[in-house]
């Protein structure tokens, strides 16, 4: 039965898929402790850009966010992916598919990664494997990247990705210092960067 005639909440989706180096899964009971610890480490990293990230969690806040986006996960309304590398067991970063729009089958990307993980393409590996799972799995038409356009890091992970910059909104929010910001819109759309196949 395809998505259009079934409940997002009764789709049979895997928990857990791979890339080349890393094991990319949905939050689990117990993930805290060690989700914490990537925060903690890439704090100044992820403050000019993540809402959440001006003060660190405690590792009971970060076990609770964690436990809400598993049961977000279950019922389909936002798809956080936790990015475990295969060899060392650590937490990577964060991604996942979010601000979903079911009858449309869009989803959008976002991550951060850890900051000893930084700069050697882990998360351009999590993104073609999380795009390949949209595309696969949920019958995506578009999938989308946004981000601050002036997070040239994170623009250019869209771009090595394949996602095609289709517009830059204005003064579309708020960022975490409390200035307006522009947001970078990249896309993936079915029919133009990949086949109905």
């Amino acid at each position: 039965m395809g998505l259009t005639k079934t409940k997002p909440i009764l789709l049979d989706l895997p928990d857990r898929f791979e890339s080349e180096r890393m094991v990319i899964r949905a939050p689990q009971w117990g993930d805290g402790a060690a989700v914490n610890a990537a925060v903690a480490e890439s704090m100044e990293s992820l403050r000019p850009w993540m809402p959440w990230a001006h003060h660190l969690p405690t590792v009971d806040e970060t076990e609770a966010d964690l436990r809400q986006a598993r049961l977000l996960y279950l019922e389909r309304k936002d798809l956080r992916l936790l990015l475990v590398h295969k060899e060392t067991e650590q937490i990577v970063g964060s991604s996942g598919l979010h601000r979903i729009d079911w009858p449309a089958r869009r989803f959008e990307i976002g991550y951060w990664v850890r900051s000893s993980y930084e700069k050697q393409g882990y998360i351009t590996e999590a993104v073609h494997a999380i795009t390949d799972f949209a595309i696969r799995e949920l019958q995506a038409n578009r999938v989308e990247i946004r981000c601050d356009a002036r997070n040239t890091r994170s623009a250019s992970v869209a771009e090595r990705a394949g996602f095609t910059l289709e517009g830059i909104l204005r003064s579309e929010t708020v960022n975490p210092g409390g200035s307006l910001r522009d947001t970078m819109v990249f896309a993936k759309v079915r029919g133009f960067e990949y086949d109905q196949a």
